[in-house]
């Protein structure tokens, strides 16, 4: 059984993974690094929201955000996130399918 501290860290991360505006930054993430005008136009929200998305997200550690001269590129921390996101999106696909 993992210790109190690592169940607490997991919970942050799921927890920091449960909007789904920051899934959605995660898939991205997951297909490379990201600066905040990228993730805006693909996900069609305003630059506010991304950003207040991304600290929740590095706050969790699931992301880290590197300059790159006037911009931030944002990456996921490790595969290991981004495979929890793709899981349970997959697994929401299947359910919806069988309430049909």
């Amino acid at each position: 059984m993992p210790t109190k501290q690592v169940m607490e860290g997991a919970g942050e991360i799921l927890r920091a993974l449960a909007a789904p505006v920051r899934i959605a930054i995660v898939l991205q993430l997951q297909e490379g690094p990201r600066c905040v005008h990228e993730l805006v136009e693909a996900l069609d929200a305003t630059q506010p929201l991304i950003s207040q998305h991304l600290r929740v997200l590095k706050s969790a550690g699931v992301v880290r955000g590197d300059r790159a001269g006037r911009e931030v590129l944002y990456q996921l921390i490790d595969d290991h996130l981004a495979h929890i996101v793709i899981d349970a999106v997959a697994h929401a696909e299947e359910q919806s399918g069988a309430d049909r």
